[in-house]
């Protein structure tokens, strides 16, 4: 079992986290609107999957920042925040914030996402939530580039994941 920690504290997770040749798995994850989506709803453009515990964390919100940053000059890529979150949560967060080039999704009604991406918190007071990390899937659904965040705390490589996206 893999683990991480959060405040030098570790924390076991549960599944199995992708590498870079490897097919994406599928997803259901929920919308703004409460729509369910999925990884086909994104079919052809390259996808930056972000998976972080909660926008209202400082570097959840500094990373949804930068990674809408990028999306902004970039049409042919898709960054999916993915949370624990709720939808209106998630909506308020980047409303308030004027970001408008992500698209934030909730595992609020499928939590296997988390499983099947190998970020489950399997344990302790924040099991259920996800850990941090970085899944860059191509236009075929191939993944490129994964980045489990060891620390749950500290931010993910910005520039190893937006050059997986060249």
């Amino acid at each position: 079992m893999t683990t991480v920690t959060l405040g030098g504290n570790p924390f076991a997770l549960k599944g199995s986290f992708p590498e870079a040749g490897e097919s994406a798995k599928d997803f259901t994850l929920t919308n703004g609107k409460l729509e369910d989506v999925t990884l086909a709803s994104f079919a052809g453009k390259k996808k930056l999957i972000s998976i972080f515990p909660s926008v209202d964390t400082p570097v959840c919100a500094l990373s949804t920042k930068k990674f809408n940053d990028h999306a902004r000059a970039h049409d042919d890529t898709v960054m999916l925040m993915v949370s624990a979150d709720l939808p209106f949560a998630q909506g308020r967060f980047c409303g308030d914030e004027g970001l408008e080039n992500v698209h934030a999704l909730s595992i609020m009604r499928n939590q296997s996402f988390s499983e099947d991406y190998g970020v489950l918190l399997a344990e302790g007071p924040m099991a259920g939530i996800t850990a941090r990390a970085i899944v860059v899937v191509d236009e075929n659904d191939k993944v490129v580039y994964s980045e489990l965040v060891g620390e749950i705390a500290d931010e993910p490589n910005y520039e190893a994941a937006i050059a997986a996206l060249k």
